[in-house]
């Protein structure tokens, strides 16, 4: 049996305050979610050359979170930093109060010291 081996960079992300927003309001969050990923994330993973592994177009993940596969580091940071330029933009006016400002960006994941979500 023979075994091959490869190289990729797996980017982590999360929402922002996920716990918080499914409290206040669980099936509103859910579709902005849904529409979220549908709209921006997941055009921007497919542009940059990711893949959600083990999964096909209109994959399931766990709640907020959601790895990335990319061949190249390179592809991995731009697809991070588009997802968190473009969910910044679209934060843009919204008012203050609204659960989906400022803190409820998708975001690379977090370790306890921060580093970035790519490894």
């Amino acid at each position: 049996m023979s075994q091959s081996r490869r190289l990729a960079a797996i980017l982590a992300a999360d929402v922002a305050g996920y716990s918080r927003l499914m409290g206040a309001d669980e099936e509103g969050t859910l579709e902005r979610l849904k529409a979220l990923r549908h709209e921006l994330v997941d055009p921007k993973i497919a542009e940059h050359k990711g893949r959600i592994p083990g999964s096909s177009p209109g994959t399931k993940t766990t709640g907020d979170g959601l790895l990335v596969e990319f061949a190249s580091v390179v592809d991995a940071v731009r697809c991070a930093v588009a997802v968190q330029q473009a969910t910044s933009e679209r934060s843009t006016g919204v008012a203050a109060d609204n659960c989906w400002s400022q803190a409820c960006a998708w975001r690379p994941a977090r370790q306890p010291d921060p580093e970035p979500g790519i490894e």
